[in-house]
């Protein structure tokens, strides 16, 4: 039977042939899906490694606080024009102020990122001691002013004021850093927990509370409990310090109506958007008419009067109007860099001191600029604080400023980013200095 042996042969080889062939057209579409995902992969992959990279916190940190100054000095001379002309006479009024404190502030970073880390432990204490002494000053009749309901300044000459919280909150992270660092063996005892790092937090929230700035003291609350987490505190003292907070923030709410106000605006910001509730109404009708690529710089229609503090603590609505979701987007991208960065130098150190330190600097700049964007979008009561690094205002930028610089201080000392910034060479400042000053022959 040799001809049903071929037969039999062929029929069994057409069903192996069919599913070869099904298996190479199938496996067809897989070699195509694999190859459109390993340009995916490979992209991946490479922001992978451009972030364990040693020197990756370091750019992240300079990029993102040159970024955000130069977005906000912009958005500044475009938001306060009109505030500028009608109170001062002057479109660029504001924005030469604002331009003078940046013309500080890059100093003061590139000071904070020469600094050691010994130089920041010295400043510790004679930092907080002077924003305490500055804070006691505020509350002076004839030397402390009141501005929009809290009294949190102080005038110098009459042109220029500062708000001495602002640099309260530095000095607490630089104190309160070094204090549990050097109780840090002894950090699982209450006592050693609690003093005296809760009585010079609470004599420092205290007299910020005395000059009715909230915001201010939600802020230094997140500083406190930003180290405290750090430093491994117990997750019980965490639920008593927010159920303490909270009650706090209730009645200081009720003690004052305008507060009570920015509260019922938070609640519903269209009940009464000619009276009360007129700036959260109004931010959210700026940032409602931007669009996706907004209506351009310097063409916003709210900061012609009809949302106050345009240039200040609702800069964020004016952003969004005028450069759209993109815009806004790209601050929020720029936070979180800086955020990502901080927690990154606070990981990866083994020094306790720079590990608190970065984790309540970044909480304090990553907060502030939460409880700022939330009260814009209708997210948060309006607190009355400023967005790091973007609104108007020298008081609040100069010592952020100063952090970055203290955050790119501690960069610098990540493992092997030493190695790499000395096979870089000099920057460009000292190869510009170089060249100015010639060495002397010898």
């Amino acid at each position: 039977m040799p001809g049903a042996t071929k037969e039999a042969r062929k029929s069994a080889q057409r069903p192996a042939a069919w599913w070869g062939r099904a298996r190479a057209d199938a496996a067809v579409p897989a070699a195509r899906g694999s190859g459109a995902r390993r340009p995916e992969r490979s992209r991946m992959r490479d922001i992978r490694q451009a972030l364990d990279r040693p020197l990756a916190s370091y750019y992240l940190l300079l990029g993102a606080g040159l970024l955000l100054s130069v977005l906000g000095l912009v958005m500044v001379l475009s938001a306060s024009q009109i505030f500028s002309r009608v109170t001062y006479g002057d479109f660029s009024a504001v924005f030469l102020k604002q331009a003078i404190a940046i013309g500080i502030g890059l100093p003061l970073m590139w000071l904070g990122a020469r600094l050691p880390v010994r130089a920041y432990r010295m400043l510790a204490y004679p930092l907080l001691l002077g924003a305490v002494g500055a804070l006691c000053l505020v509350l002076v009749p004839g030397i402390g002013m009141e501005v929009n309901g809290n009294r949190n300044w102080i005038a110098l000459g009459g042109v220029f004021q500062i708000q001495p919280s602002e640099f309260a909150k530095l000095g607490l992270v630089l104190w309160g850093a070094d204090l549990l660092a050097r109780k840090q063996r002894l950090l699982g005892q209450w006592r050693h927990l609690f003093i005296p790092l809760f009585p010079g937090a609470l004599l420092v929230l205290g007299l910020v509370m005395m000059g009715g700035d909230m915001g201010t003291a939600m802020i230094i609350t997140v500083v406190v409990l930003a180290l405290l987490w750090v430093a491994g505190a117990p997750g019980r003292l965490f639920v008593l310090a927010l159920g303490a907070a909270a009650l706090l923030t209730t009645v200081f709410v009720l003690m004052k109506p305008h507060r009570a106000a920015r509260f019922g605006s938070f609640l519903d910001p269209f009940s009464d958007p000619q009276g009360e509730t007129l700036q959260a109404a109004h931010g959210i009708y700026a940032l409602s008419t931007g669009g996706l690529f907004g209506s351009g710089i310097g063409t916003s229609y709210e900061k012609w009067g009809t949302l106050p503090e345009a240039h200040t603590d609702f800069i964020f609505a004016v952003i969004g109007e005028e450069l759209g979701l993109v815009g806004t987007l790209s601050v929020l991208t720029l936070f979180a860099a800086l955020g990502y960065a901080g927690i990154r130098v606070a990981g990866r150190t083994k020094d306790p001191f720079v590990r608190l330190v970065a984790g309540g600097a970044t909480a304090w700049i990553t907060a502030q600029a939460t409880i700022n964007i939330g009260a814009v979008l209708g997210l948060l009561p309006i607190a009355g604080v400023p967005l790091p690094l973007v609104s108007y205002g020298g008081s609040a930028l100069l010592p952020t400023m100063f952090a970055v610089g203290m955050l790119l201080s501690f960069a610098r000392t990540e493992p092997g980013a030493q190695k790499q910034l000395a096979a870089q060479g000099p920057g460009a400042v000292r190869r510009a200095f170089a060249r100015i000053l010639p060495r002397r022959e010898r």
